[in-house]
């Protein structure tokens, strides 16, 4: 399946024609380059034209389940509507098969998903003299920059973690083992919490090898997780509904809305493959890190 030449007509048309800013220009191409990688993940082998209005839902399901708010899915619907005229318009087409898909089909109501600053307005919250603020402050960097569920979080181990080589080991639904990259800001948090506060904590025996734990030395719970990040989005005004997995969305959220393709961020996710034939694509770990570090607004 090869879309390049229809993305480079697109392309030229878009600047050339409609003499659009080149920052609109990337956004619409980004847009039909999503649809492009949907079509590889699920193995469709069609060019453009080929692809039916059930295919189209079918990718706007998916980027739903991925994490993309509403509007954002809106905004790549409008991106590929303008794909599919600049197609007819060229007789590459005679069914547009977006025509009649007035919005992305939601499934289920996602939570609210945060700026950069405002995630940055919420660590600088944390206030880093308490006992427990360089723990918690290494637990917002680390949910954000992995892009963790909260169980995933609360039961990571420090023998999970290969900040040398900036991964981390997760364990994710029904036991299955993941590794995600870790960024640098994240990873030098981590850090300070295992050699500066950690070491002050009294540890249950059991709890040796939990990354972060409470004051009574044993592992976090996922209540506790909830609390923390409740306050801080408090603290910093934020008058949204926030959870644990509000950072784990916006971290999706960013990367896609940064560009990142789509395979890396559900691979990164923990994602199993939602096509029929279940087919999940495991990236080169090489190129997972160098997508975080591309398009994370922390990278």
């Amino acid at each position: 399946m090869d879309w390049s030449a229809e993305l480079r007509d697109f392309k030229n048309y878009l600047k050339l024609e409609r003499s659009l800013s080149p920052n609109s220009v990337e956004s619409y191409i980004r847009d039909a380059e999503k649809l492009f990688q949907f079509g590889e993940i699920k193995g469709l082998n069609k060019k453009p034209e080929k692809l039916t209005e059930q295919e189209i839902q079918q990718f706007l399901i998916y980027i739903n389940e991925i994490g993309l708010i509403a509007t954002s899915q809106a905004r790549i619907l409008s991106g590929l509507k303008a794909f599919y005229a600049f197609l007819a318009l060229e007789n590459e087409t005679l069914i547009d098969p977006t025509r009649l898909i007035s919005s992305p089909k939601i499934t289920r109501k996602l939570p609210d998903t945060l700026h950069f600053h405002e995630i940055e307005n919420m660590i600088s919250m944390i206030d880093l003299s308490l006992p427990e603020g360089p723990r918690n402050k290494a637990i917002l960097e680390v949910i954000y920059s992995s892009g963790l569920r909260v169980s995933e979080l609360v039961n990571l181990k420090l023998s999970d973690c290969q900040f040398d080589i900036g991964f981390i080991r997760v364990t994710g639904k029904g036991n299955k083992m993941r590794l995600v990259p870790i960024g640098q800001q994240a990873i030098k948090y981590a850090k300070i919490y295992i050699h500066e506060s950690r070491t002050a904590i009294d540890i249950k025996d059991g709890y040796e090898d939990f990354l972060f734990l409470n004051r009574r030395g044993k592992s976090l719970t996922r209540v506790m997780i909830f609390l923390i990040i409740k306050d801080l989005a408090e603290k910093a005004g934020i008058r949204k509904n926030i959870s644990p997995h509000t950072l784990r969305h916006s971290f999706a959220t960013h990367l896609i809305e940064g560009g990142a393709d789509l395979r890396a961020v559900q691979d990164m996710l923990g994602h199993e493959s939602i096509t029929t034939t279940e087919i999940y694509t495991h990236l080169d770990r090489a190129f997972l890190q160098q997508t975080l570090k591309e398009f994370h607004p922390r990278g």
